[in-house]
């Protein structure tokens, strides 16, 4: 897998002109990555993400997944919005289902691969519920095991703990990080959290306010497999303030 975004602008119509969200991105993710976006608000991340997920189309550049130019939605990428965006009149099942309907998949494929991810993210016992009796952490893996159950080539997530409180954004930053470890899956997500995004991923994009660019690509380099511990060894707090800094424009990054 190969997403390559080249030279993407984005600008929306306004009364006073064009109001320009992003400018000049180029990024990429390779098979089996996780890589995060980092930025301030109204840096253009979600739009940014968008534009990938098919979901808006830029004003010039282009996106392309393995070659393949994107046009719109695809089955190729999984998105992952903040807001968990599960219909609640349907069971967790019917959920994950939802999208293999949507392109053809026979019925009992479908039971077959949903209870599989259902099974993944740990809520089998949950399938005939509603949405409603869920917890928010709950209601995310369901939309995490939504996405994976159409088999993306990459999956994208806009914020996803974003809702949740600290203990439970914590928990499932542990859980998606065992998650993509188990899986493969590439990941590309978007972030104004500076500490989860260094817990998270293996490369930083770490983007400008608005009109939002990325001034600096960050490599982190942390032991794997990661877990909470690392969260208070020097190595981890050095790449967090230092990506703080830079996002508040004090000093450069160098580490």
């Amino acid at each position: 897998m190969h997403l390559e975004v080249s030279q993407l602008l984005k600008q929306f119509a306004t009364d006073q002109g064009p109001l320009t969200a992003l400018e000049n991105i180029n990024l990429h993710v390779e098979t089996g990555e996780f890589v995060c976006a980092v930025g301030a608000s109204g840096s253009g991340k979600s739009t940014l993400l968008r534009l990938i997920a098919g979901l808006d189309f830029p004003t010039a550049g282009e996106i392309r997944v393995d070659g393949e130019l994107v046009t719109g939605p695809g089955a190729d990428r999984g998105m992952v919005f903040q807001r968990y965006t599960l219909y609640p009149w349907m069971s967790v099942q019917k959920n994950v289902e939802f999208g293999l309907k949507l392109q053809g998949v026979e019925s009992r494929q479908r039971r077959e691969r949903a209870s599989y991810y259902l099974n993944m993210v740990g809520l089998t016992e949950f399938a005939q519920s509603l949405p409603k009796q869920l917890s928010g952490g709950m209601k995310q893996r369901v939309a995490i095991a939504r996405a994976l159950a159409n088999q993306p080539k990459v999956l994208l997530l806009d914020e996803p703990f974003g809702a949740l409180d600290v203990q439970t954004k914590e928990t499932m930053q542990q859980f998606l990080l065992d998650l993509w470890q188990h899986t493969g899956v590439s990941i590309l997500m978007i972030t104004h959290d500076v500490g989860e995004a260094v817990f998270l991923a293996q490369r930083i994009y770490v983007m400008t306010a608005r009109p939002g660019t990325i001034q600096q690509e960050v490599l982190i380099n942390l032991p794997e497999p990661r877990d909470y511990a690392i969260k208070r060894q020097q190595p981890f707090r050095q790449y967090q303030d230092s990506i703080t800094d830079l996002l508040r424009g004090t000093v450069p990054l160098s580490i």
